[in-house]
């Protein structure tokens, strides 16, 4: 695609609405025949996270991966209710995509460029420059490297922890065949849920691992965190 484009960040509170809130209410509140039907319901909550994906890589003029990785989750739950499987693989699904990513975290840990550098140590939110013209000055460079495998290996856990949880709260929450309007209603229920139950928790745990690592920098650099962040 073309060069990245310095769009401004969308508003997080919409982006919530539109890919967690309106799908779930669609879900609880139009699967019966009433309504738009079980297959109109699936199909019209599906469309606003996949658009959103999709928005979101054409306005920043990039693939952002984890809007690709949202994305291909909502392909796949669809699949799911289109053929009407059995609940069970919603579980998998919900588990898999972040247990993939976890392993591949893990792995990066003992390659020359751990995934860390990219989802946390990155030019976003730290002046990376600095860093490490302040790392070289101190001859620090080998130390820090070996905190950025160590915080690779974290956040790994992080993603580890996600796809337990994802896996559990699916089985608690789905059971019903897919493809039927119980099984909309409990998929919006789980939508709603998954997001206090597991996206802030995996946030919290994902800013404690940025100021852990921002803190062995100040030690290894002697720049103070606010010298080291972006802005």
């Amino acid at each position: 695609m073309s060069t990245p484009s310095t769009a401004p960040k969308p508003n997080p509170l919409i982006e919530i609405a539109v890919t967690i809130i309106v799908p779930a209410l669609i879900l609880m509140k139009l699967s019966s025949e009433k309504g738009l039907g079980t297959l109109g319901a699936l199909l019209l909550a599906l469309a606003f996270p996949l658009a959103w994906g999709l928005w979101d890589g054409w306005r920043r003029r990039k693939l952002n991966w984890l809007s690709v990785l949202g994305v291909i989750s909502t392909l796949l739950t669809g699949g799911i209710g289109l053929l009407a499987l059995d609940a069970q693989w919603l579980a998998v699904k919900e588990a898999a995509v972040p247990g993939l990513i976890g392993i591949v975290i893990l792995f990066s840990a003992w390659t020359r460029s751990p995934l860390i550098r990219m989802l946390v140590f990155n030019a976003t939110l730290f002046d990376v420059d600095r860093v490490h013209k302040a790392l070289e000055e101190r001859q620090n460079v080998p130390a820090f490297e070996q905190q950025l495998r160590a915080g690779t290996i974290l956040l790994a856990g992080t993603f580890f922890f996600s796809a337990v949880a994802n896996y559990m709260l699916a089985r608690y929450v789905v059971h019903s065949p897919a493809g039927t309007p119980a099984f909309n209603e409990e998929l919006g229920r789980l939508t709603l849920l998954s997001y206090p139950i597991i996206a802030i928790p995996s946030m919290l745990m994902m800013m404690g691992l940025m100021f852990w690592l921002a803190r062995g920098a100040k030690s290894l650099t002697g720049l103070e965190l606010g010298d080291m962040m972006q802005g």
